[in-house]
């Protein structure tokens, strides 16, 4: 099919740009998608350099959970729990969904535990799983795939 052909069948649908007509909010489930694969990997990237005591952490910091290797073990099992739910919600089955707002809020508290050691990056990364939220819950799962 030339491209005069591809314009004139989307014209004839009612489609006068010529764009394929994706579901409403797919974009945000995308974002969400590719937040959650950004933050997983983050998040164990993280928690390997605090379990080999890397000097990447700060001397003097607060961490809320004993010690930097504890602290290492639960954001790579964070990170983990995210990477799984971003491949899951490329499914979009409603269990990927609910997965996947129950990964980005394990991960929004995670990092409120952070603040005290860094607190830009731990509001920055909580601004970012709210958002993942709110596109998994108000977009994602079988909305998506009957509209």
């Amino acid at each position: 099919m030339t491209t005069r052909d591809y314009r004139a069948a989307s014209v004839e649908s009612g489609n006068v740009d010529g764009y394929y007509d994706a579901p409403e909010g797919s974009g945000w489930v995308m974002f969400s998608v590719c937040m959650l694969g950004l933050a997983g990997m983050w998040n164990v990237i993280d928690g390997l350099l605090a379990i080999g005591s890397s000097h990447v952490y700060g001397v003097v910091r607060t961490y809320t959970f004993s010690d930097l290797k504890t602290w290492g073990w639960i954001l790579l099992g964070v990170g983990l729990l995210e990477l799984m739910a971003a491949f899951m919600v490329l499914s979009g089955s409603e269990f990927a969904r609910w997965f996947g707002i129950a990964a980005a809020g394990i991960n929004a508290l995670a990092q409120l535990a952070f603040v005290p050691s860094y607190p830009f990056w731990a509001l920055a990364m909580f601004t970012v799983d709210v958002l993942v939220i709110y596109g998994l819950a108000a977009y994602g799962g079988k909305r998506l795939r009957t509209m």
